[in-house]
């Protein structure tokens, strides 16, 4: 019997902020709209790769300084990192400088 699949959590630990990553995704000049099938397939392609289990992306949203309103890209990305990309990511954590996500695949 399989065990039900945890949730991806929150690190802020050192240990996932440090670690090499291997890739980088950048967001800038993409919208809110587009983003979401761009992570999607970024996570997913390494996933197919086989390459994903423990490695480390950078996603990169910007601090949203250009937006109203403030990091747009920001809270789409968490919430697809929480929410419909669950089952690929094992973990994340805000980057050092706020303008993106280090993630763990799973």
């Amino acid at each position: 019997m399989k065990g039900k699949r945890r949730s991806p959590q929150f690190d802020s630990s050192d240990a996932l902020l440090d670690a090499p990553v291997v890739e980088a995704l950048d967001l800038h000049g993409f919208t809110a709209l587009e983003a979401p099938a761009i992570v999607r397939g970024f996570l997913e392609g390494w996933h197919r790769r086989g390459a994903g289990a423990g490695a480390v992306v950078h996603i990169i949203t910007g601090r949203g300084k250009g937006s109203k309103g403030g990091p747009v890209l920001r809270r789409v990305v968490a919430g697809l990192l929480q929410g419909a990309l669950r089952p690929l990511v094992a973990d994340w954590a805000l980057d050092d400088a706020g303008g993106g996500f280090k993630v763990r695949l799973r």
